[in-house]
């Protein structure tokens, strides 16, 4: 029963957050708001730069490797579980996904910052 309640009002506060955060912007509508703001100047160029494709796969890659760090970090824990031979396994199936996609990055020429 606590449960059910608990879950009941959280959803009932979470849509009624969305639901004010939705309606409030639109009362009071003016110019100003759909200005670009640039220190108090008027903006000298568009908004909108060319992104560097090569900086978002070097940046994307790199989140990649983050999150394995953050998926190895547990090992030293891991290692105390019954079946160790899977603790292994599974460590090491891991490690070959991650190998493999470092080598795939690295054939694709991902990884060179300058050609």
């Amino acid at each position: 029963m606590n449960l059910a309640l608990t879950l009941a009002t959280n959803i009932l506060l979470a849509l009624l957050l969305i639901t004010v955060t939705f309606w409030l912007p639109q009362l009071n509508m003016y110019a100003e708001k759909h200005n670009p703001y640039e220190c108090g100047f008027d903006p000298t160029t568009s908004a909108r730069l060319p992104f560097s494709m090569k900086f978002f796969l070097v940046a994307i890659t790199f989140l990649l490797f983050d999150l394995e760090i953050a998926l190895l970090l547990p090992l030293p824990w891991a290692t105390q579980m019954n079946n160790l031979m899977l603790t292994v396994n599974m460590i090491l199936a891991l490690l070959v996904i991650l190998a493999l996609g470092l080598a795939y990055e690295w054939t694709q020429k991902g990884l060179e910052w300058i050609e």
